[in-house]
């Protein structure tokens, strides 16, 4: 029922819900089209076909490239990772040009193919942050979807009039001092300032759409807060996303295990590697 808008990173009430002119700050999210060109996504695609498509839940298929991991038991080991594929090392050096990817260093890439014949869809769900870091980055590739997000939050979301200024423009959250035609007053010209709006967290859905060729980091409230989703409905063509994972503070510098951390690195970033 809410639209994340990436010019002013708010989710914005859809027309056609009760939501219709109300907003709030969705934080979290970057997102940027174009990532590579047309040439760049077909020769990945046609170096990704090339090795096997494993069947995963939900009609999806699958290559893995990372550490053999058991989250339940929190363990895990090199095993048969040999590290990122070859293509993936331009595209992880076109990251650094990102403000929110300072400093990334991906140690796990997972391509997911979607088809719409297959029902292909992933339901709500959070990442792992045991062994993953904060920054979730995906590379939507062969066609449009929406990634759709969901809290299970008992707490409350406080909602904002948005307004339309004179050269169309939204007005911040928080401009309460903007007057609107108050609905109910019965006389028109009677200005009513619109106090905030409390709805529960349950109650509220965000649309992020992913153009083609776009790449999208989750953080923050959005990777920790908000459980994300692609469902069937959303998969109208082929579509690939592209997913690298980042290691966890137990796994970085100062951490925990941060010796078995800079193995997994060390591997991951040869870019000598063939899915697991």
């Amino acid at each position: 029922n809410f639209t994340y808008c990436p010019a002013t990173g708010l989710a914005k009430g859809n027309e056609r819900s009760e939501f219709a002119g109300w907003a709030f700050p969705f934080p979290g999210v970057f997102l940027t089209g174009e990532f590579i060109s047309e040439d760049e996504e077909s020769e990945i695609v046609e170096l990704m076909d090339r090795d096997d498509w494993k069947p995963s839940q939900s009609g999806r298929k699958k290559q893995d490239y990372g550490p053999k991991v058991n989250f339940k038991k929190q363990r895990l080991k090199a095993g048969s990772f040999t590290g990122l594929p070859s293509f993936s090392e331009k595209i992880v050096a076109q990251m650094k040009a990102c403000s929110v990817l300072g400093g990334f260093l991906p140690v796990e890439q997972c391509n997911l193919d979607y088809m719409p014949e297959r029902g292909s869809a992933i339901d709500p769900h959070f990442d792992d942050w045991w062994l993953w870091g904060e920054r979730l980055v995906s590379l939507n590739l062969l066609s449009k979807t929406i990634l759709s997000m969901s809290c299970d939050s008992e707490d409350s979301i406080q909602l904002f009039p948005t307004f339309r200024k004179e050269n169309g423009e939204l007005s911040p959250p928080g401009s309460f001092t903007q007057t609107s035609a108050c609905k109910n007053s019965g006389e028109e010209g009677i200005g009513c300032i619109l106090s905030p709006r409390l709805v529960p967290s349950k109650e509220v859905t965000v649309a992020i759409h992913l153009p083609r060729r776009s790449l999208v980091v989750l953080y923050g409230d959005a990777r920790y807060k908000w459980k994300h989703a692609i469902y069937r409905k959303h998969i109208e063509h082929r579509r690939i996303c592209v997913t690298f994972r980042e290691l966890s503070a137990e796994f970085s510098t100062g951490g925990r295990h941060e010796e078995l951390g800079k193995e997994l690195l060390e591997i991951a970033l040869s870019f000598q590697g063939r899915p697991v």
